[in-house]
């Protein structure tokens, strides 16, 4: 592959045939779209859907299921039966299982695809002499792309121009020390990825500075392209939630193997037919076993996830889903999160307001509108003035800058007309004022006195009391071409920038301290800004301290994890901070969300048990450093994602407790049956078919439930606990006694009052299927489900219905009852099945009133 180290802008640019000053055409886009394909590294290739219905058969039980069937068909035709019924509509209901299967799956899949794309990194490219912002997989070769600090590199490049450009390629040289690189640099001989300063790689993150470059090479014809086969993993790794219910299904799965075991041997001692126990045995085990746990927890998560992202929230992997339920602090920055980041220059303190102005958006950034709000606002403000950016930028031709770094809170910019040249800097007045001499006037540059200095410092203190972010400008003329200076400038004033607070923000943070979470303020302005914001959203009041950046500088790590808790607000802290504040919440056992936009955001970031990045003014490395991104920039969009991960977490429990006690049901009622001396009180394709209709359907319709309205009344759930805290276990064994005590008593009333072991297994099985589709209405909430509304799930109530038409469809119509084994009922069998069936909500009703009661007098 060709990398163009050796050649020159001009020849690289006519080997890819792109004009450097317009880029290429969108025709010749499609074109190069079609020979070369998408900019993607080549996946794994994925499962037909044939492979994927055949792997659903992969178990154990199911094996020996069908065999079972198998040798049952076999028998059947060998001893001349024609009644091959049962084998047959076992084969079918397993084969119906497993469709089921494959299109859980495939939805499971499909909404993982969605969030990959939804979170997919975008690149700024110049087309037809335009700047797009598109996807990255868009990306050509021979697209010239526009790159600052916080990309990540699209594609391979050769730079067309560089200004201070500083990339991290530990991802592929191994080396931590940022790399320089140099449009101006042609290397003749080869050289390693490190060395070539010309050259900007693919998957590689921009740390400062910023340039153009022409691509050279995309998907698999790029440096990462050639480890792909390393670097590729197509498999989602299972969250820790998962993990835990296969390990839990695994256990109950050789519990259930063991009750089948005992059942198969006690019926024989009972001279049961062996091979009637047999399928019975082996069906219960199919019933039982909770294999499809971890799948439905996917595709809860995975509903869950794009739901969230319908407002403002891509979620971009699985496992913070369960994390969000968790946050008991939550880190964000103030400028676009907690205000609205639409910035308006309100005051001035200066000489001479209109050269302040003029001089201050010179050393601006963006166009109009663009990128930096407050260069927005400075530019506005500008053009209010009879200023004009384009037109000042002709005038005053930049030839050198050093872009805007957190660390040093100042950009510098040097001009140059016809009089010579002019050094401008702008930032934060700690980091500006240090460098200034002089003060002008209004008419000259005049020494700079202490008292100068006092005043300054005193106008700037009462900016920023208000609630106002305050820009210092400095300048110095010079009439030789010289480097960067920064040294002997003038300072010429003050500039205060208003930025109101969100609307939504003072409500979101009451939600968040009354469900228990500390909302923290982080932000670069200055103490008295923040604190007045603070104050106005009520994330302070007026006993409120502030820690700066200078303090966290010297505190240590162990004192500041003791004194943390004393602090809300955090003011003129640079990103490094981030990662100590992180760090001394974690020590006090906090679970942390932390918010970032930079690059150097990043670390922080990844420290925190939930990073979240900013989708409008967050750069690709903070997006790709982070678990979530807010694509609105908004605190309240935090609150909400942390509201649906508690959602998600207590109905994926409602799931769970739902399938656990309906499997529990129904091997008790077989076990206790068989114990009794009975026959067992359902057939094996009874139990098949109880566990189709229940066990899919409701579980999935409770992974869609609305949150019971308390769900941020709460205290945040401790990680520490399990999905069984709290006396879940007993609540499921009771729920599962339950419903196979009701299942036994249908059995016994049907076999002694309506006509024998037929009716008795026809009213068991009726009752052990509609008692766990209404019982699945008593996990909506933990209080009431009249309070809750019962009809509020209408996923759950279609579920209801479309349960109660299957079986009384299979126990009416005479020939499903004929194959099912099982007999019309009468008025007075329906009666009783109907008053049996609906017995699991009165009897929770029952025990959740008793519960609130107790409660309450406690």
């Amino acid at each position: 592959m060709q990398t163009y180290h050796n050649k020159t802008v001009q020849q690289t640019a006519e080997l890819l045939g792109t004009d450097i000053k317009t880029g290429l055409t969108h025709d010749e886009v499609k074109k190069r779209l079609h020979h070369y394909g998408k900019n993607e590294l080549i996946e794994k290739k994925k499962k037909n859907i044939f492979i994927k219905f055949l792997e659903q058969f992969n178990d154990f039980m199911i094996i020996i299921l069908l065999s079972a069937a198998a040798v049952s068909f076999i028998t059947s035709i060998m001893q001349g039966d024609a009644d091959i019924t049962e084998p047959v509509i076992i084969l079918a209901i397993v084969i119906l299982n497993a469709l089921l299967g494959v299109i859980q799956e495939k939805r499971a899949e499909k909404s993982l695809e969605a969030l990959k794309k939804l979170s997919s990194p975008h690149a700024c490219v110049l087309r037809n002499g335009n700047e797009l912002n598109i996807p990255a997989a868009n990306v050509v070769p021979g697209d010239i792309l526009i790159i600052s600090a916080g990309d990540l590199v699209a594609a391979d490049c050769r730079l067309v121009t560089s200004n201070n450009l500083t990339t991290d390629e530990s991802s592929l040289t191994g080396e931590s020390v940022n790399a320089e690189k140099d449009a101006s640099v042609v290397l003749e001989e080869f050289t390693t990825l490190g060395d070539r300063k010309n050259i900007i790689l693919s998957s590689t993150s921009v740390t400062g500075g910023k340039a153009t470059a022409i691509v050279t090479g995309t998907g698999m014809n790029t440096e990462v392209g050639h480890i792909a086969n390393m670097l590729l993993d197509d498999e989602t790794p299972q969250t820790p939630l998962q993990l835990k219910l296969a390990d839990t299904g695994k256990t109950l799965g050789i519990a259930a193997l063991f009750v089948c075991l005992v059942i198969f041997i006690v019926g024989l001692f009972r001279h049961l037919p062996p091979f009637d126990m047999f399928m019975t045995a082996v069906s219960l085990a199919v019933a039982a076993i909770p294999e499809g746990l971890p799948a439905i927890v996917t595709i809860m998560l995975a509903i869950g996830v794009m739901r969230m992202s319908k407002h403002n929230a891509i979620v971009r992997n699985l496992p913070s889903v369960e994390t969000l339920g968790s946050a008991s602090v939550i880190c964000s920055d103030k400028t676009g999160t907690l205000t609205q980041n639409k910035m308006t220059v309100t005051s001035f303190y200066t000489y001479d307001e209109k050269k302040l102005i003029r001089l201050c958006s010179m050393c601006c950034d963006c166009d109009e509108g663009h990128k930096s709000p407050t260069e927005s606002a400075i530019l506005a403000a500008a053009k209010k003035h009879g200023f004009d950016k384009s037109v000042l930028d002709k005038k005053y031709r930049r030839i050198a800058e050093i872009p805007f770094d957190s660390t040093r809170k100042r950009m510098t910019t040097i001009h140059r007309d016809i009089k010579g040249y002019k050094t401008i800097i702008k930032g934060a007045l700690e980091f500006v004022l240090p460098l200034c001499t002089d003060i002008y006037n209004g008419q000259k540059s005049i020494p700079l006195t202490s008292q100068s200095k006092r005043k300054i410092v005193s106008e700037n203190s009462k900016m920023t009391s208000d609630g106002l972010r305050v820009i210092a400008v400095c300048y110095r003329d010079d009439y030789t071409k010289t480097a960067i200076n920064e040294n002997n400038m003038v300072f010429i004033g003050l500039i205060g920038i208003e930025d109101p607070p969100r609307k939504e923000a003072k409500q979101s943070v009451e939600l968040c301290k009354r469900a228990g979470i500390r909302p923290i303020m982080i932000t670069g302005d200055h103490a008295e800004t923040a604190l007045s914001v603070a104050k106005k959203i009520g994330i302070a009041d007026d006993n409120s301290k502030v820690m700066t950046g200078d303090i966290l500088e010297k505190i240590s790590d162990n004192k500041l994890a003791l004194t943390i808790n004393q602090y809300n607000i955090f003011a003129r802290v640079t990103p490094s901070h981030k990662m100590k504040i992180v760090k001394a919440l974690k020590a006090n056992g906090e679970i942390v969300a932390m918010t970032g936009d930079g690059v150097n955001d990043a670390p922080a970031l990844s420290a925190a048990d939930i990073g979240c990045s900013m989708g409008i003014t967050g750069t690709d490395v903070a997006k790709s450093a982070s678990d979530m991104v807010l694509t609105d920039d908004n605190f309240a969009t935090i609150i909400y994602a942390v509201r649906e991960g508690r959602s998600i977490f207590s109905n994926i429990k409602k799931a769970v407790q739902f399938l656990l006690s309906s499997n529990i049901g129904e091997i008790l009622t077989v076990f206790s049956g068989i114990m009794f001396g009975w026959s067992s009180p359902l057939t094996a394709i009874q139990l098949l078919w109880v566990n189709l209709v229940t066990d899919s359907l409701p579980a999935i319709a409770l992974g869609l439930d609305t949150p019971d309205r308390d769900i941020m009344d709460k205290p945040p759930r401790s990680p520490k606990k399990g999905l069984f805290a709290d006396g879940l276990w007993l609540t499921i064994i009771f729920e599962g006694l339950m419903i196979g005590a009701l299942a036994l008593l249908a059995f016994t009333i049907g076999a002694n009052i309506f006509g024998g072991i037929t009716a008795g297994r026809t009213m068991a099985f009726a009752v052990l299927s509609i008692s766990q589709l209404v019982h699945a209405f008593n996990m909506r909430s933990e209080h009431s489900v009249f309070k809750a509304g019962i009809f509020k799930n209408p996923y759950l109530v279609l579920s209801l219905i479309l349960g109660l038409i299957l079986e009384v469809s299979v126990i009416s119509v005479p020939y499903l009852a004929n194959i099912f084994g099982v007999v019309p009922l009468n008025a007075m069998g329906w009666i009783v099945v109907t008053v049996l069936s609906v017995m699991p909500l009165i009897i929770v009703e029952l025990q959740k009133f008793v519960s609130s009661f107790v409660w309450r007098k406690d």
